[in-house]
C-alpha cells in the first residue's frame, strides 16, 4: 500500500523530530549536555530523555503487541483504566522503572524505536486504531502525531535549559490536533476525559480553524465529545496557529500571550463557553 501524502508527511515529521531530539541530547560533534541539568524545575535532561524514549517503547508495543513490553509494573491495567489526571503519576512510575539516564544510550534507543515504529506502519491503514489510555481508540496516524508532539514539546524544554535553538514547525505541530485530538474524538475517547467537571445538558459547540488543518467542529454534550464538519452555528470560533495551540495547551505558553500575539483568536456568539469546553477536552 502506498501511503497517502498526509500519512507520509506525519511519518516523516516523526523521523525528523526524533533525529533532532537525539542530536540535541547526544550531539554528533562536540561534548554532550549534562544529563542532570534541570529543564523545568521538575525533570532533568536525562529524565526528560528517558520519558520520551519510554513513550516510543510503549508505542512500539501498541503497534506490535507481541514485542517485549517496557518493564513498567501494571502498564496494561493503567492503560485500560486511567484518564488524563492519571498521566502525571504514571510518568513518575515509568521513570522509576527505567532508571537509565545515559544520554547517548537514550538517543540511540529513541532512534531505534522510532525506526521500528515506522517499519511497523508499512502497509497499514493510518485509520487503523489501537487501544489507548482509558479504553480510548486512537488511529495509528494519531499515535505517530502524539509522538511527534512529545518530541517537539520536550525538545523545546531541553533546548531552553541548554540555551540551544529549537523550532516547533506549525505544520508538524498541526498533526497533534488533526490526527490525535480529532482522531480520538472520531473513534471514541473511552474514560480518557472523565473527571472534567459536571456534564452540561446543553451542548457546547466549538469550531476550530487553522491554515494547517481541516476545519472541524467539536460538540460536547453530557460529557460526551463528538466531531463533525462545520455547518451549525458554533458557540465558539477558534482560529489558531498549531505550534502556539500545543504550547499553550501543555503550559509552555500562557493563554494571555497566545491571545495577545494573535496566534490564538477566539470569537463566536458565546466565547465564554470555551473554558467550559477545555475543562473536559484537556491534556495532562
Amino acid at each position: 500500500m502506498t501511503p497517502s501524502p498526509h500519512w507520509a508527511a506525519v511519518r516523516a515529521a516523526l523521523q525528523d523530530a526524533a533525529d533532532r531530539f537525539a542530536d540535541l541530547i547526544d550531539p554528533p560533534a562536540g561534548p554532550g549536555p549534562d544529563s542532570g541539568t534541570r529543564t523545568d524545575g521538575t525533570w532533568t535532561v536525562g529524565e526528560t530523555a528517558a520519558h520520551v524514549a519510554a513513550i516510543a517503547w510503549m508505542d512500539v508495543g501498541l503497534l506490535d503487541p507481541s514485542s517485549p513490553p517496557p518493564p513498567v509494573p501494571g502498564f496494561d491495567t493503567w492503560l485500560a483504566t486511567s484518564n488524563v489526571e492519571g498521566v502525571h503519576a504514571f510518568n513518575e512510575t515509568v521513570l522509576a522503572a527505567m532508571p537509565g539516564r545515559d544520554l547517548a544510550v537514550l538517543a540511540a534507543d529513541l532512534r531505534e524505536r522510532v525506526k521500528t515504529m515506522d517499519a511497523l506502519a508499512d502497509g497499514r491503514d493510518p485509520a487503523e486504531t489501537v487501544g489507548w489510555i482509558g479504553g480510548a481508540r486512537l488511529p495509528i496516524c494519531g499515535l505517530f502525531a502524539h509522538m511527534v508532539n512529545e518530541l517537539l514539546l520536550h525538545g523545546h524544554d531541553v533546548a531552553r535549559a541548554l540555551g540551544r535553538p529549537w523550532t516547533v514547525p506549525p505544520r508538524d505541530a498541526s498533526y497533534f490536533f488533526e490526527d490525535f485530538i480529532v482522531g480520538l474524538a472520531r473513534n471514541g475517547v473511552g474514560a480518557l476525559l472523565d473527571g472534567g467537571g459536571p456534564p452540561r445538558e446543553d451542548p457546547v459547540v466549538v469550531e476550530f480553524r487553522s491554515a494547517h488543518t481541516t476545519p472541524v467542529t467539536f460538540v460536547l454534550r453530557r460529557g460526551e465529545l463528538s466531531v463533525e464538519k462545520p455547518g451549525r452555528t458554533p458557540d465558539v470560533r477558534l482560529r489558531f496557529d498549531p505550534a502556539a495551540f500545543t504550547m499553550m495547551m501543555f503550559g509552555r505558553m500562557s493563554k494571555p500571550r497566545a491571545l495577545l500575539t494573535g496566534r490564538i483568536r477566539v470569537g463566536g456568539r458565546r466565547p465564554w463557553l470555551l473554558p467550559v469546553f477545555l475543562r473536559t477536552v484537556r491534556v495532562p
